[in-house]
């Protein structure tokens, strides 16, 4: 290997923390990342990692040589993503990850025309809801709700995420509609629950919005969590209880799922913001750029969810 190769075997190591895990994403060897570190270590003449049983340590030289290995590395991914733009049409691996209700309904579809549209493209696509580590495990695009809290990421904006509060008519039929918010909270409430995100509250301005601004957080009476957005949507259809519900997880008009909005007449907090391509560098290439497009023309414009509620454009402003 060469020392670059060496260099990027390095930089993997110190931001997984073990040799075994960067050896299953090089498809090596344990034994020769170890060997191609310690070559390192002699072609440099000195020490990077303290090793033990338990855990490996950068030296101080170490720490330096790293920052000197990012450089490196960035100006390499930067040369390759300059070749690249020469190309006349996207080609190439891209990864992408995403949150499992909207790559089913929205990537999928995006990723089938893509492909065949550029016949050279081959995607990886991982979809979990938990959020992944975009550097770390090396994808090139990531579809978030809500922009990135890591200052080192871009994000592009390509839809509002807007929000609801939807129940079934055999909900209405046993609780009866609610016309206040204290009304809403009494009763039993479908929650999104994935152990890292807990969305048992609803924030809520205190009275209709024609006459009160003030928004407050309420806290909701859970009687179903469910950690995917089918089983969410399943439960509240069955009159189990109403949520709170993105736009972005509707499938087709609320009509044909049974479902009604509720207290359309508040302002509803939308703290998500959007719907977000996160990538790690400013300068994408043609493959990532055009994935985007196709993504945005699935989407359409304005998105195709906001089209699922009749006369959503008035509700909760």
């Amino acid at each position: 290997m060469d020392m670059a190769t060496r260099l990027e075997l390095f930089i993997d190591i110190v931001q997984h923390g073990t040799f075994a895990k960067v050896a299953d994403i090089h498809n090596l060897d344990r034994s020769v990342v170890s060997k191609q570190i310690k070559a390192l270590e002699t072609q440099l003449g000195i020490r990077l990692l303290n090793r033990s049983t338990r855990a490996l340590a950068l030296t101080d030289a170490g720490a330096e040589v790293l920052k000197q290995a990012e450089i490196v590395r960035n100006a390499l991914v930067d040369t390759e993503k300059l070749a690249q733009s020469f190309h006349c049409e996207p080609k190439g691996l891209l990864r992408i990850t995403s949150n499992v209700s909207f790559g089913h309904l929205y990537l999928r579809p995006a990723i089938n025309r893509f492909m065949a549209k550029y016949p050279d493209t081959y995607i990886d696509l991982m979809l979990d809801d938990k959020r992944t580590d975009i550097i770390g495990d090396k994808f090139d695009i990531a579809f978030r709700i809500g922009p990135p809290k890591d200052s080192n990421l871009i994000a592009k904006k390509l839809a509002s995420n807007k929000l609801a509060i939807l129940a079934s008519h055999s909900f209405i039929q046993q609780y009866g509609k609610p016309a206040m918010i204290e009304a809403l909270i009494a009763l039993p409430a479908v929650i999104y629950f994935n152990g890292e995100f807990h969305l048992n509250k609803i924030e809520i301005s205190e009275s209709p919005s024609a006459t009160s601004s003030r928004m407050v957080k309420y806290n909701q009476n859970g009687r179903f969590r469910a950690n995917d957005v089918g089983s969410l949507l399943s439960a509240v259809e069955a009159g189990l209880g109403y949520s709170v519900i993105s736009l972005t997880t509707l499938e087709q008009s609320i009509e044909k799922n049974g479902l009604v909005p509720l207290l359309t007449d508040y302002k509803l907090a939308n703290n998500s913001g959007g719907i977000y391509a996160v990538y790690p560098h400013r300068n994408q290439t043609p493959l990532v750029n055009k994935f985007i497009e196709m993504v945005i023309d699935v989407i359409g414009t304005p998105p195709i969810w906001e089209g699922y509620i009749n006369d959503y454009e008035s509700f909760y402003q």
